[in-house]
């Protein structure tokens, strides 16, 4: 079976390559590699430069490879650009995912997985944990655009007959990120090994539901062919941490003996968030296996050995 990812060069498209590739599927990745990288990608899989807000070039690509099943990864991620640059935000993840559905409508695809967001679709939670009935009140451009393609996606469903899963992440951190993308282990875990002080937005006392990029990977790998019940799913870790407790775990892997510095919190970004999980618990067998102190020690391991590129 073919499967197609948009952003395979990317943080996470990189590792599901990896994955699906593993489990001896065809793979073809379409990646504009505005953030991702080349040197991430499979050697098995085949790479097509090409952007998805190019909806002629996209749609020719498809008819071409004729993919069974895709995996859209491809997005703007990071949430303050969202509110620096809101026109392209929407462009890429509205826009851009409009034309890979039109693309998948086209060319006859099976079965279409969309990558969300856990957190920034949300807003500031009325409860905590949060589940998939939560209402949606996002606060950032990017939660907006991220979440308004979900509605894009379960549409073309229903009007067109194709199947698909919607995965809403909590904040994904592990080998491979780019401190440029704003994810703030790599963030911290830049600014140590260069000797910068760390820099932590507000009073660091904001909380996240962090989780290891490789029991992500892994678990959509085995689940893309699943047809459950539902079919958007919380994915994280549960568990809530403080931008605090990350910094001073990262002070211990690291030995570094310096502090943070504390600047204006970022207007736009929720205060506290944790996922609850149940539904891909029982649905899909969703069970993450990495702990934070495993997967901080992994992360800070590889950028020590893979030193970002100024």
């Amino acid at each position: 079976m073919k499967v197609l990812v948009t952003g395979g060069c990317g943080f996470i498209g990189s590792h599901l390559v990896d994955k699906l590739v593993e489990k001896n599927y065809e793979v073809v990745v379409l990646d504009n590699l505005s953030t991702g990288k080349k040197e991430r990608l499979n050697q098995k899989a085949k790479l097509i430069i090409a952007d998805i807000t190019n909806g002629k070039e996209i749609e020719e690509i498809f008819s071409l490879e004729k993919p069974q099943i895709v995996v859209h990864a491809a997005a703007q991620v990071m949430l303050r650009k969202s509110i620096e640059e809101p026109i392209l935000d929407a462009t890429t993840n509205i826009i851009g995912t409009i034309n890979v559905l039109e693309a998948c409508r086209k060319s006859g695809v099976k079965k279409i997985i969309y990558t969300s967001t856990g957190g920034a679709r949300y807003g500031n939670p009325k409860y905590l944990p949060t589940d998939e009935n939560h209402p949606l009140e996002p606060n950032a451009p990017y939660g907006i655009s991220k979440h308004s393609a979900e509605h894009y996606v379960k549409a073309y469903s229903a009007l067109y007959g194709f199947d698909y899963l919607i995965f809403c992440f909590g904040n994904v951190y592990g080998p491979r990120d780019d401190p440029k993308c704003k994810r703030v282990t790599a963030i911290f875990s830049d600014q140590i090994l260069n000797g910068a002080q760390p820099i932590i937005f507000g009073d660091g006392g904001q909380t996240r539901d962090f989780i290891y990029v490789l029991d992500i990977a892994e678990f959509i790998a085995n689940s893309i062919e699943k047809t459950p019940e539902h079919k958007l799913f919380n994915l994280a870790n549960g568990t809530q941490v403080s931008v605090n407790q990350i910094f001073e775990d990262l002070k211990k892997i690291s030995g570094y003996k310096g502090e943070a510095k504390h600047i204006e919190a970022v207007n736009g970004e929720i205060r506290d968030i944790v996922l609850d999980t149940t539904l891909a618990q029982k649905e899909l067998g969703w069970k993450p296996n990495t702990s934070l102190e495993e997967g901080l020690k992994e992360t800070f391991e590889w950028m020590k050995n893979n030193p970002s590129k100024k």
